[in-house]
């Protein structure tokens, strides 16, 4: 029996809100494993989201498969998939239907606008659950109404949750905040070696299905979407650059690894970069387009020496944990939630903490960091906006810098390479960190478990004073 179980008739019931869990992006990926890391404490209802959604309009039972996986009896997962993030009507639905204790919603407060409009009338029954994340700063004062509309705020990295606290000020008083990183499920993220004869033999086979005959004896890898703000396109001229640096007849023996789709709307056409910048006689860049198990992504973090994510904005950046728990260095961009995963240490040699004094260290303060990482801090801090967001910081980083990077790692011996990824695999699955997917779950069931025991219904009137709208003016240093 799981430790702290519940019996299922006694166990409270979440209505989580976001991607369908048994899809594949990032969101996806936390969802299902925060479902089945707390099936044993929590029941589970998910609107789960898709692009035109093939099973669109059915209640879909998932509660054998869960019990398949966790080993348990009892548990309730149910889906009922959605186009887009759900309506007003579809809320009112399941909570007639379904009767939740708490609703949860996961991913960009923008989706859902429309259901922070209606939280008085949902607070007044039930809790509200953010798992909140937010990229970057000024801390985003438009998003105030948003947070202010929820019970509790579990931020996804250290910035995220500092950011909320800064929006609300005072107001978080009358609120739950916690630090919630994403975890990973070591089962399924690990170093693949030869003693693991069914797991090597699949790797070498795959390597050879990619790369043909000639095997390359240092690979970059790349795991995320081509979308404009993951800068995929820098990270193809910093492998051009890097190639150019240690010459031609070493860099025959490189590749650069990319999972994603070479042609996506929402970023760029990869396959016309790499034509532009890289000769295919010593600058190999090989391309991953189709969707993959979960033990496939595993085998090619294991192909590569290094993982690399330079977005310019980045919530938090989960291709670098599973990198980190198969036992892979990292190079990331230093902003969002990818510079937790670097633990950056301060004058004492502890991880450092964020203050509105202090809220990010993509300026460089501290340089040092987990031995598995190689950082690259952004040269340009460039305010952008939209009409839903006014303002936030563009983190860019130069990719010759990031070039150099590479360089750096790929000059340290094999040997070298290994101790020191198998040290961040360490350091992910610690105490500390938090970033493993029991350390998660853990986290999830303390935070929500706290809130139903201190939660109060909202009253069923407020009075307001209609008095002049303070300014919205910045609550942190702009340089620090």
């Amino acid at each position: 029996m799981l430790e702290g179980y519940i019996e299922k008739s006694k166990r409270k019931k979440i209505l989580l809100m976001g991607d369908d869990l048994r899809m594949h992006s990032g969101i996806a990926t936390m969802s299902r494993e925060i479902v089945l890391g707390t099936a044993h404490r929590f029941n589970w209802v998910n609107l789960g989201a898709a692009i035109n959604h093939p099973d669109f309009g059915k209640r879909l039972d998932l509660s054998q498969d869960t019990n398949n996986v966790t080993g348990l009896s009892d548990s309730s997962v149910m889906l009922y998939p959605s186009n887009g993030y759900g309506t007003p009507e579809v809320v009112r639905q399941l909570l007639e239907i379904e009767k939740p204790d708490a609703i949860m919603l996961f991913t960009d407060p923008r989706y859902w606008i429309w259901f922070f409009q209606m939280e008085s009338e949902i607070r007044k029954k039930i809790p509200v659950i953010y798992y909140h994340i937010w990229d970057d700063y000024p801390a985003p004062l438009y998003n105030s109404p948003y947070y202010e509309s929820c019970d509790l705020l579990m931020g996804i990295s250290k910035q995220s949750k500092l950011i909320s606290e800064l929006v609300l000020g005072d107001k978080i008083k009358g609120k739950i905040s916690t630090y919630v990183p994403h975890g990973i499920n070591e089962k399924y993220f690990y170093p693949i070696n030869e003693f693991m004869v069914e797991d090597y033999k699949k790797l070498q086979d795959e390597k050879k299905a990619i790369f043909g005959e000639d095997i390359p004896e240092f690979v970059v890898f790349y795991n995320a979407r081509n979308i404009r703000r993951k800068c995929t396109s820098d990270l193809i001229a910093a492998y051009s650059v890097f190639c150019d640096k240690i010459g031609k007849e070493k860099a025959k023996k490189c590749a650069l690894l990319l999972h994603t789709q070479a042609i996506d709307e929402n970023g760029t056409n990869l396959n016309a970069v790499t034509e532009l910048l890289c000769d295919p006689e010593y600058q190999k860049v090989k391309f991953v387009q189709h969707s993959l198990p979960t033990d496939a992504i595993n085998r090619l973090y294991n192909m590569a020496d290094v993982t690399a994510l330079i977005s310019s904005n980045e919530g938090w950046g989960l291709s670098l944990t599973e990198s980190m728990m198969a036992g892979r260095m990292i190079i990331g961009n230093v902003t969002g939630g990818m510079q937790d995963q670097m633990r950056f240490e301060d004058e004492k040699g502890k991880w450092v903490n964020l203050t509105k004094d202090f809220p990010s260290n993509h300026y460089g303060r501290y340089k040092k960091c987990g031995k598995w990482a190689v950082p690259v801090f952004p040269t340009n801090l460039s305010l952008v906006g939209s009409i839903p967001t006014p303002y936030i910081f563009d983190d860019r980083c130069d990719f010759r810098d990031v070039a150099k990077a590479i360089e750096d790692i790929y000059n340290m011996s094999p040997e070298e390479r290994q101790e020191r990824g198998l040290a961040g695999r360490d350091w992910v699955t610690s105490e500390e960190s938090m970033m493993s997917s029991k350390n998660m779950c853990n986290n999830v069931i303390f935070s929500i478990e706290t809130t139903f025991k201190s939660w109060k219904p909202k009253s069923k009137f407020e009075l307001i004073k209609i008095e002049k709208l303070p300014r919205k003016q910045i609550k942190h240093k702009l340089v620090y």
